[in-house]
């Protein structure tokens, strides 16, 4: 279980109950960014984050829903 301030409370396995997270959804038009971003300075530390996350920043920049900005629903999205 993980806490998110915008989800509530999540299940994730091998995350303390009251650690907090962080979530980025494809539909966030930032998100691919804020994932690259988050690469290099991982990068600039010395940690090489590989395949996991290239895999991860393309599943988001192709994702076929609608994007919006963060917050905003899609024009589609109920």
């Amino acid at each position: 279980m993980a806490v998110c301030a915008r989800y509530g409370r999540i299940e994730i396995p091998s995350i303390g109950r009251e650690e907090p997270v962080f979530i980025l959804r494809a539909e966030d038009i930032l998100a691919g960014d804020a994932i690259r971003m988050y690469k290099l300075l991982a990068e600039a530390h010395g940690c090489d984050l590989g395949e996991v996350v290239e895999r991860q920043i393309r599943l988001f920049s192709e994702w076929p829903g609608e994007k919006s900005l963060p917050g905003r629903r899609p024009a589609g999205a109920r």
